[in-house]
């Protein structure tokens, strides 16, 4: 029994040391509320053996057990705590601050309730929308509930929230159903040797996508992916799978393909976003839950991945979405997604690109486990230039994120010009096209 309750310790502390990490958003109240049931179960019924006259050994047994219980307990309450004060300073800092900051953010949800008042409050740009949030809705819930979000920014006199999907087709379909299910792109191009014979197709794939998306009020959708397939399967890649993703493996067919889809989608007043730079159809990591390296230089890149990226960014209002693997040729220290070398040198001044960048979810494990650490990490994506900042899946990161911006503000450790270009980039509103 003793073994039993000793290993159900261990698990408990595990549990405390790591229920706030990313991956754990979808169950984290159910695994703070089995931390404390059961680590204070342990740790009641281990003071009932420490104050009775046992052997030697089995109270040893008992107070070990009683000690790793009340430090699981501790450090899960600790972090919860923490968490709350940080949400606390959030949701009352300076409005006029939040406001300015807030506009950087697109962020998912899980309790629509909490994401009005975010709204309220004017504490982010945009609203990240997926399958957990329309499950057993109609389009005219959806409809409703984006509505109510939108009409509170209009009382406001601001600019209307960034309603953002992510309605690829195929394996990636978030709103589906209840929007139609279309397969992905590359089943309609099918390496078909002249692409032009495919334009209408592909155009009206784009409008039942824009026309469906424009009626339940969505403008942005995370859409098409450019990355080139080049044929890498790894076992351990359990959510990019670019090859299966993939427009093509022609870099003319995929910039054809995006730009045909994004112009047509911009009929709707719907914004596509080309992704994800620098190109990830060569990384064999997944950034979702590890460290990838692109390795490729900056030539090879040039005249093949980033053809389509630099002939859609040219041609359209398309977003660009910043993955977060190192592109090592120039910058082996930090992913894309906040690294000043690859969003100011390359992006900003050398292709003299002044659309609007968003980063992928920041909460990825290549953002969330590097060295800088989360908060850095936000600071330096902004100071590089990235307009939007993504968190779409553990939404608790937001008021981490915040908190980290609110406090870089009040050291000056922002960049004022980078903030005041970012700005005048966002005034270009998503539903103005």
């Amino acid at each position: 029994m003793k073994i039993v309750k000793l290993f159900l310790a261990v698990i408990i502390l595990l549990f405390a040391f790591n229920f706030r990490l990313p991956f754990w958003a979808s169950w984290r109240v159910l695994a703070f509320s089995a931390i404390i049931i059961f680590g204070l179960g342990l740790i009641l019924s281990e003071i009932r053996g420490l104050s009775r006259k046992y052997a030697k050994k089995r109270r040893v047994s008992s107070f070990l057990i009683f000690a790793i219980a009340s430090l699981a307990l501790s450090h899960a309450l600790a972090l919860e705590i923490k968490f709350n004060l940080t949400k606390s300073i959030v949701l009352n800092a300076d409005a006029n601050k939040i406001e300015k900051l807030g506009q950087h953010f697109v962020i998912g949800y899980r309790n629509f309730e909490e994401i009005k008042t975010l709204v309220y409050k004017r504490a982010v740009g945009g609203v990240f929308i997926t399958t957990r949030n329309i499950r057993n809705k109609t389009k005219q819930d959806i409809q409703q509930e984006i509505k109510a979000l939108q009409d509170i920014r209009q009382s406001q006199g601001l600019p209307p929230l960034w309603i953002a999907t992510d309605q690829e087709g195929g394996m990636v379909s978030r709103l589906s159903p209840p929007l139609t299910r279309l397969p992905q792109l590359s089943a309609i191009v099918a390496d078909d040797k002249n692409i032009d014979l495919k334009k209408d197709e592909i155009i009206k794939y784009a409008r039942t996508q824009g026309r469906e998306l424009a009626e339940i009020g969505v403008n942005l959708n995370f859409a098409p992916v450019v990355d080139l397939n080049k044929g890498i399967i790894n076992p351990n890649d359990k959510y990019s799978k670019i090859y299966q993703r993939s427009i093509s493996a022609d870099k003319e067919v995929v910039a054809k393909v995006a730009l045909w889809y994004c112009k047509t989608l911009e009929e709707y007043r719907v914004r596509c976003t080309i992704k994800h730079f620098p190109g990830l159809g060569r990384v064999s990591a997944d950034t979702h839950i590890a460290d990838a390296e692109l390795p490729t230089s900056v030539d090879e890149l040039t005249n093949d991945d980033w053809v389509p990226f630099r002939q859609v960014m040219s041609n359209s209002q398309a977003l660009t979405m910043l993955g977060h693997a190192k592109l090592t040729a120039v910058d082996p220290k930090h992913p894309v997604s906040f690294s000043k070398r690859v969003v100011t040198d390359i992006i900003r001044k050398n292709w003299q690109h002044n659309g609007i960048l968003i980063t992928d979810d920041f909460g990825m494990q290549a953002v969330y486990g590097s060295k800088d650490g989360f908060g850095l990490a936000t600071v330096k994506a902004i100071n590089a230039g990235v307009d939007l900042l993504l968190i779409s899946y553990d939404k608790d990161l937001y008021y981490e994120a915040m908190y980290a911006l609110l406090k870089a503000s009040e050291r000056g450790n922002l960049d004022r010009e980078m903030l005041e270009k970012s700005r005048k980039r966002l005034k270009l509103l998503p539903n103005s096209i």
